[in-house]
């Protein structure tokens, strides 16, 4: 569907030189100004490569466009189930992809031999249940971690002789809500924490207090790991369609770079490098 307008006041505006030459595709002038209003698309650290890039999609989107005019298709948009239509232009791309990009469907012998090579990659998530007690203190107050890390050890060293006494111990101590349920986080899987806390877990201890607290974004989080959940293999029938998915997108966005590559081949580009690779359609 089509891309919602530029925020006011967010549009990158790169430094164009008047020497750069006039972007084009076999004559057709892409202006600055399409071009400036379509690097809201290509966020970059500068604002040059913005701007390439969205010069880059702009030039692609034109050859496809002159391509599904020269066969003489006609639009016919779609409407999603929210109710946003394609514009012509976009179901004129659509269908000369549709017409042009004809791709093979993964087959189970395929998916197999994906499936045996990356076994690893099919496994549920590993799952630990947690408590902890949170001393909060800012990233850059430097007195306040000092405070937070030493009040940790020491809480540490009452826990690991008594860890009987967690749960009250978090309720007065900790900064996270959690405090109020004895630490508790329940069951918690990779992405739910933030990355320093969920390192440490991988080579914590089960059933007792983690002898160093956790150093966060946050503070210092003094750990209990009460179990470790592995995750287990699933089984081919589980995954065959989402790895055929997966195969399928792989060709399909292969196959859209060579068809760009070749109307680019046989266009005249001015203005921009193409690199079909870099494009928003086959990303």
């Amino acid at each position: 569907m089509s891309a919602p307008s530029p925020v006011p006041g967010c549009t990158i505006k790169p430094v164009i030189t008047t020497k750069q030459k006039a972007v084009s595709v076999n004559g057709v002038v892409i202006s600055r100004a399409a071009i400036s209003r379509e690097t809201q698309n290509h966020p970059a650290s500068k604002p040059i490569e913005a701007w390439l890039g969205a010069a880059r999609a702009l030039v692609v989107r034109e050859l496809l466009l002159q391509e599904a005019r020269r066969a003489g298709i006609a639009p016919v948009p779609l409407e999603d189930a929210e109710g946003r239509r394609e514009t012509d232009d976009e179901a004129l791309i659509r269908a000369i992809v549709a017409r042009e990009v004809v791709t093979p469907e993964a087959d189970e012998a395929s998916c197999r031999r994906y499936y045996e090579m990356n076994r690893q990659r099919f496994r549920s998530a590993d799952l630990c249940e947690v408590r902890h007690i949170l001393l909060a203190a800012a990233p850059k107050d430097t007195n306040k971690r000092n405070e937070a890390r030493q009040r940790a050890d020491a809480i540490i060293a009452a826990l690991r002789n008594d860890p009987s006494l967690f749960s009250a111990m978090a309720e007065a101590e900790s900064a996270c809500p959690s405090g109020k349920t004895g630490g508790n986080l329940g069951q918690i899987s990779p992405g739910q924490t933030v990355p320093e806390f969920e390192q440490a877990l991988k080579s914590m201890p089960v059933g007792e207090v983690a002898a160093m607290p956790v150093e966060t974004r946050y503070g210092f989080h003094v750990v209990l790991l009460d179990r470790r959940i592995v995750g287990r293999e699933m089984p081919f029938e589980i995954v065959c369609e989402r790895i055929a998915g997966w195969l399928n997108e792989k060709v399909r966005r292969v196959a859209i770079r060579q068809y760009i590559a070749i109307l680019a081949g046989h266009a005249e580009i001015s203005g921009v490098d193409l690199d079909a690779s870099a494009t928003p359609l086959v990303q």
